[in-house]
């Protein structure tokens, strides 16, 4: 037999509260200090009206975020753009210049919406981008610097006879899309008449991985406007019938839509 312990019963006027299992709490316990003590809902109601936010309300609250990160000058470019209007190739390009602010060239991007993702085209522009593109042809040398980590080109051709060798370098090419491929022309049996070709202007251009999006540099404010238009009408041609929007911008600015039906 154990001992037995006297236990004496302490009474006051207070009241006593008495804590129910976080499991059993239900909506209808929730203290009014989280929903707003109101006679005039239920509990049900008072829940649902915290989840009231609409989709809208929340783009909006985005939109109004967004907006606060923009710099006056932006801010001020954005106000003379009429975002509902389609502009053709010369009014369009000669928007993105006068709006351009930065005190260098600003670089002027086309931004392109196509029907399906995985898309590629074989681009030529037939002016400079201002852009100069690092070549180079897969030989011991290059192999060495890879392995070394010194990547310092932009594109790499390679022959078939290399593939194998460069097969333990694809953990690192391969996420910078610097693995030659035939797809894109990079890996081919004479890399010497492909440098040439590049360099020119030619370049395979793609969509993202899993976006229908294309985006290539058409060139600089500092550029003529027929230049860049040309190299405008150059790239659309090339994705034909596969369009379905198109924007351009220069560095730091908004996007002039593109009314590509009409050349």
């Amino acid at each position: 037999m154990g001992a037995k312990h006297k236990m004496q019963v302490m009474t006051s006027d207070d009241n006593i509260k008495i804590v129910a299992p976080v499991d059993a709490v239900t909506t209808s316990e929730v203290s009014g200090d989280q929903f707003g003590d109101q006679d005039d809902q239920s509990d049900a109601e008072q829940v649902a009206s915290l989840a009231a936010q609409t989709e809208a309300e929340v783009r909006a609250a985005a939109k109004a975020k967004k907006a606060r990160g923009r710099s006056a000058k932006y801010q001020a470019v954005r106000a003379q753009l009429d975002k509902t209007t389609k502009y053709d190739f010369f009014a369009a390009v000669e928007l993105v210049k006068k709006l351009s602010y930065t005190r260098f060239p600003g670089t002027i991007t086309a931004n392109l919406v196509v029907k399906e993702a995985g898309m590629s085209a074989a681009v030529t522009l037939p002016h400079s981008t201002g852009k100069t593109l690092r070549i180079a042809i897969v030989d011991d040398e290059v192999m060495q610097k890879i392995a070394d980590g010194k990547i310092d080109f932009d594109i790499l051709l390679a022959t078939p006879q290399y593939m194998p060798k460069l097969a333990k370098f694809a953990p690192v090419l391969g996420p910078k899309g610097l693995m030659p491929n035939p797809k894109n022309g990079t890996l081919t049996p004479n890399p010497e008449a492909q440098q040439k070709k590049l360099a020119a202007g030619t370049t395979t251009v793609k969509t993202e991985k899993k976006a229908p999006l294309v985006h290539v540099q058409i060139g600089k404010t500092s550029m003529e406007t027929k230049e860049l238009v040309e190299n405008l009408a150059a790239l659309l041609k090339a994705f034909n019938t596969k369009l379905v929007r198109v924007s351009i911008a220069a560095t730091m600015c908004p996007g002039v839509k593109v009314n590509f039906e009409v050349t």
